[in-house]
Parts: structure tokens; C-alpha cells; sequence
């Protein structure tokens, strides 16, 4: 099994919106790289 990341260790972007800085979520594994918003508020405003 894979060890465990700290949070500070896992990539991070800015949000195309806000233009806040967040991490990886293990829900957006298989399409991080179409990630642009940090939540659903955030997608919902642009």
C-alpha cells in the first residue's frame, strides 16, 4: 500500500475564479489535469 501524503506534499493549483490555491483530492485522480475550480460555488460563479 502507498504511504500516506501530507497535505503540503500533494500538487497543487490556483482556482480559475477565486484564484485561491488548492490540493489534489483523491476524487479528482483520473482528471486533475480538467480540474479548474476549487469547488462547485466556484464553478458555478464564472
Amino acid at each position: 500500500m502507498p504511504r500516506m501524503r501530507r497535505k503540503h506534499e500533494l500538487p497543487q493549483k490556483v482556482c480559475a475564479t477565486c484564484g485561491r490555491p488548492f490540493a489534489w483530492r483523491r476524487k479528482w485522480a483520473r482528471d486533475w489535469e480538467s480540474v479548474r475550480y476549487c469547488s462547485k460555488r466556484c464553478r458555478g460563479r464564472d
